[in-house]
């Protein structure tokens, strides 16, 4: 498989359901949407799909219908991180198996092993695939995060292992990932806030959660910080800030959803337990910030 870009504006896709089961009719339309907008890249059952709620076979059926649908226009990477390393070594395999571009592994989380641990929790998915993999740190999450360090180490033994997924909150961390790594590592932000932070020092894009409605909009920031013209990304940002904002006013993707829903590209808000409907006071707020954008 030839390698595909893995910068811009990349979308981490909610996973929409209908009564408890994947509304797989909907996910499709979603995806169309974001191609159709003009968005780098998709990853489907990252923490926005819900994946610690998806069984195993529901976790692959979205990724197959992603990969199905975007039909080779974007790349699509696939979410494949588990606090088990023996499951998130087939989650990557099968995922592989199944034609994704390149795979998301997110820091293992609750069990936090040491440094140690991490790098031989990350050399083992690398050793099941040739496709690019993508490192999540996310230590708000997590508990722990991927050290600069260990990053080297992976990115050395590895030619597949050089992005990280950065959203730890730190501007000081991509300068530090940049300082040491420089070419040698691609940094995504994971908070839409940060992008245009992050790509002032050297950061390539975002996996974004606002573009799952806002993808136009994304992109064009990106593409514009991407071409140096910070001044006018710095616009686009301010407009879209209180919108950043507002769709984390609950745990992601709660908020993210009511938007898709009421924008009528998915039928319904529905999460999974443990996550619950947003409350009333704050999907006020929430709609009022979509308004002031015409959403």
């Amino acid at each position: 498989m030839k390698l595909r870009p893995l910068t811009g504006a990349i979308t981490a896709l909610a996973t929409p359901f209908r009564r408890s089961a994947v509304a797989y009719d909907d996910l499709a339309r979603l995806v169309e949407f974001q191609v159709k907008s003009g968005i780098n890249g998709l990853v489907p059952v990252g923490t926005t799909g819900e994946s610690p709620t998806l069984d195993h076979a529901e976790h692959l059926d979205v990724i197959r219908a992603v990969i199905a649908t975007a039909r080779g226009r974007v790349p699509v990477i696939a979410g494949t991180g588990s606090n088990s390393t023996a499951e998130a070594v087939e989650l990557t395999r099968l995922s592989h198996e199944a034609g994704a571009d390149a795979m998301l592994v997110v820091a293992p989380y609750y069990n936090k092993p040491s440094q140690e641990g991490l790098f031989r929790h990350f050399a083992a998915i690398a050793d099941a695939t040739d496709r690019p993999i993508i490192l999540y740190s996310i230590p708000g999450r997590c508990g722990i995060e991927i050290s600069v360090p260990v990053v080297a180490r992976l990115r050395a033994k590895f030619f597949h292992v050089r992005w990280i997924k950065e959203a730890g909150g730190s501007v000081d961390r991509v300068d530090h990932l940049k300082q040491a790594l420089g070419t040698d590592i691609t940094v995504l932000s994971g908070d839409d806030s940060l992008t245009l932070p992050f790509m002032a020092v050297g950061a390539e894009g975002v996996i974004s959660v606002a573009s799952n409605l806002f993808a136009k909009e994304v992109a064009q920031l990106v593409a514009l910080a991407l071409a140096g013209d910070f001044a006018k990304a710095g616009k686009l940002h301010r407009k879209l800030y209180p919108v950043f904002k507002t769709i984390f006013i609950e745990p992601n993707p709660v908020p993210i959803k009511v938007a898709l829903a009421r924008a009528g590209i998915i039928g319904s808000a529905e999460v999974r337990p443990p996550l619950c409907e947003m409350t009333p006071a704050n999907e006020k707020i929430l709609v009022a910030a979509l308004a002031a954008l015409g959403r």
